[in-house]
């Protein structure tokens, strides 16, 4: 069966990731406690960790659609989001995630986009590629949110450090 679709999405999910991860190797380490707008609000280490539980929705929507092929994902809710992490740990996490999310796809076929998978929200269910959509911007959301982020803490950022810039 075809597979097309499926690598495409995988392909702009690891892109995103990427940037994530380099984004965050550009942020200062004694500036990781600082508030993203004002006193109380996240920290630059809380985005980290909240983007962390973003990339773990991945592979909820993975494993709500495979279980019993993707028993073991089960293991990635005993790691912890959505607390201060270091650009480092971050990075190292997001590979843990970007495996089990590669993994996941290897399963797919294009048609499995099309199920439909019971969710919380919605125990009627959701289309895979709907859940897998909202993870992907939700994630796009916080990346770009550390983008920002860093513009303000005056590191040089530019656009292709946002986006995969691709030649015509």
């Amino acid at each position: 069966m075809p597979c097309i679709l499926c690598g495409c999405l995988l392909a702009k999910i690891d892109e995103q990731l990427e940037r994530a991860a380099h984004l965050a190797g550009l942020l200062p380490e004694d500036r990781l406690e600082s508030p993203l707008d004002a006193v109380g609000s996240w920290s630059a280490g809380d985005l980290l960790g909240h983007i962390l539980d973003c990339v773990a929705g991945f592979c909820a929507a993975l494993y709500a659609a495979e279980p019993h092929k993707l028993a073991h994902f089960q293991q990635l809710r005993e790691l912890p989001v959505n607390l201060s992490i270091s650009p480092r740990e971050f990075r190292r996490r997001l590979e843990i995630y970007r495996a089990h999310i590669a993994e996941g796809f290897a399963l797919l076929e294009d048609a499995d986009l099309a199920r439909s998978i019971p969710t919380v929200f919605v125990p009627a269910g959701v289309t895979l590629l709907t859940l897998l959509l909202g993870n992907l911007e939700h994630l796009i959301n916080h990346k770009h949110q550390l983008f920002e982020l860093l513009k303000r803490m005056g590191v040089r950022v530019e656009t292709a450090d946002l986006y995969r810039l691709r030649n015509e």
